[in-house]
C-alpha cells in the first residue's frame, strides 16, 4: 500500500491518488489531508470525489467522512459504465470528471457520469475551458471524450449539470513540445438571463475583443449566450488557438466586479502567457501530467509550480517514470514512458 503525505498538496492530489489508485489497482492511504489549509480534511467537494471513483470501481474505502484528516482506499477490479453525481450546491463538476476521466480513458467500455453541482465556479476550469481546451488537447493523446452541457450552475446555489462521455480508444503518447504561431483568441462569455439587461456577456466579450484587438491580437466573439441559472452570475473564456496546441484563461464574475474587470484579469492571463513560447497554459501544466504518466509521451510546461512538484512525487510512487528537466528559458519538460498498467 501507498503512503501519502497529505500536507504536500490540495484536492488535486487526492484526485490523481484516485485516479492512478484505480487504473494500476494499487491501495493507498493519505494522511493528514489538506492539513495546511484553512479548512482541512476531507470537504464535500474531496467525498464526491472519492464516493465517485469508489463506486466506479467497487473500492473499499475507509475514512470517507467530512473533515477526516486520512482515508484509506483499496480499488476493486469492477468498472461501472454509468453513474450518477451530485457534489452539492457549487461544488465543480470538472474538478469530479477531472478525477474519472483518466479511469474511464483506460476503459475497454463506453462510459458516461452526470454530475450536478457548479460548472463556472472559483478554483475550477469552466466547463468551457473543458469542452473547448483541456479535451481537444487530450484527443490527441487517445482520449475520445466530450462534455454535454444541460444547466449552468453559478456559485453559491449552484444547480448547474453535465454529463461526461468517453468511448473506448488507444491511448498515445502526448507530445506538446512547441505551440507554433498563433492563429486566434476566441471569446466565449457567458451569464445568467438575469444579467441580460445590464448586457453583462456582451460587455465582457466586447471589452476582452478591444483590448486585444488595441494589442494586434487577432480576435473572434465566438459566443455570448445568457443562460438559465439559479444564482446571478458570469464566466469568460479566452481560447488561444495556435497552430499546434491550444491555450484557455477563464474569469468569473462576481459582486462588486465589473463586467470590464472580468475581460481584463483573463486578457491579463493570455498576454502573460503569450509573451512566452510554452505550448500548454499553466493550468493544463497540472492536469495533464496524470495522462503523461499513463500513456508517455513529453510536454514543456510554461512554470514548475507547487502543485507539479507534489504531483512528480506521487506519480513516482504509483510506478511512473515521468522525468522533469528545467530550461533556461524558465520553462520545463515533462517526459514518460507509457505506464504497465496501460501498455
Amino acid at each position: 500500500m501507498i503512503e501519502i503525505d497529505g500536507t504536500a498538496g490540495g484536492g488535486q492530489l487526492l484526485r490523481t491518488a484516485l485516479s492512478l489508485s484505480t487504473v494500476t489497482g494499487t491501495p493507498f492511504r493519505i494522511e493528514d489531508v489538506r492539513a495546511t489549509r484553512p479548512e482541512p480534511g476531507l470537504r464535500a467537494q474531496h467525498l464526491a470525489a472519492v464516493r465517485l471513483v469508489a463506486d466506479l470501481c467497487e473500492a473499499a474505502v475507509e475514512g470517507a467522512e467530512l473533515g477526516s484528516d486520512s482515508l484509506t482506499f483499496r480499488p476493486g477490479d469492477g468498472r461501472r459504465t454509468s453513474l450518477r453525481a451530485d457534489v452539492g450546491t457549487a461544488g465543480s463538476v470538472t474538478l469530479l470528471f477531472d478525477t474519472v476521466l483518466p479511469v474511464a480513458a483506460t476503459m475497454d467500455d463506453a462510459f458516461l457520469v452526470t454530475a450536478t453541482g457548479g460548472t463556472d465556479v472559483k478554483w475550477a476550469p469552466t466547463i468551457e475551458y473543458y469542452r473547448r481546451v483541456k479535451l481537444p488537447l487530450l484527443a490527441d493523446a487517445g482520449v475520445d471524450a466530450a462534455v454535454d452541457l444541460a444547466r449552468t450552475g453559478f456559485y453559491p446555489a449552484g444547480g448547474g449539470e453535465a454529463t461526461l462521455r468517453t468511448t473506448p480508444a488507444s491511448p498515445a503518447p502526448i507530445e506538446l513540445e512547441a505551440r507554433g504561431a498563433l492563429e486566434r483568441v476566441e471569446v466565449y462569455s457567458k451569464a445568467a438571463e438575469s444579467l441580460e439587461e445590464r448586457r453583462v456577456a456582451d460587455r465582457q466579450a466586447d471589452h476582452a475583443r478591444d483590448r486585444l484587438e488595441d494589442a494586434g491580437v487577432p480576435t473572434e466573439v465566438a459566443s455570448v449566450e445568457y443562460v438559465p441559472a439559479r444564482s446571478p452570475g458570469s464566466s469568460l473564456l479566452l481560447r488561444g488557438v495556435y497552430e499546434r496546441s491550444l491555450a484557455g484563461f477563464d474569469a468569473l464574475g462576481e459582486r462588486g466586479r465589473t463586467s470590464e474587470a472580468v475581460a481584463d484579469g483573463a486578457v491579463r492571463e493570455f498576454t502573460a502567457f503569450h509573451a512566452g513560447d510554452a505550448p500548454v497554459d499553466p493550468y493544463m501544466a497540472d492536469q495533464v501530467m496524470v495522462f503523461l504518466a499513463l500513456a508517455g509521451g513529453r510536454v514543456r510546461v510554461p512554470t514548475v509550480t507547487a502543485h507539479v512538484r507534489a504531483n512528480l512525487d506521487l506519480l513516482d510512487a504509483f510506478g511512473s517514470d515521468l522525468r522533469l528537466v528545467r530550461r533556461g528559458d524558465g520553462t520545463a519538460t515533462l517526459t514518460a514512458s507509457a505506464h504497465p498498467a496501460v501498455r
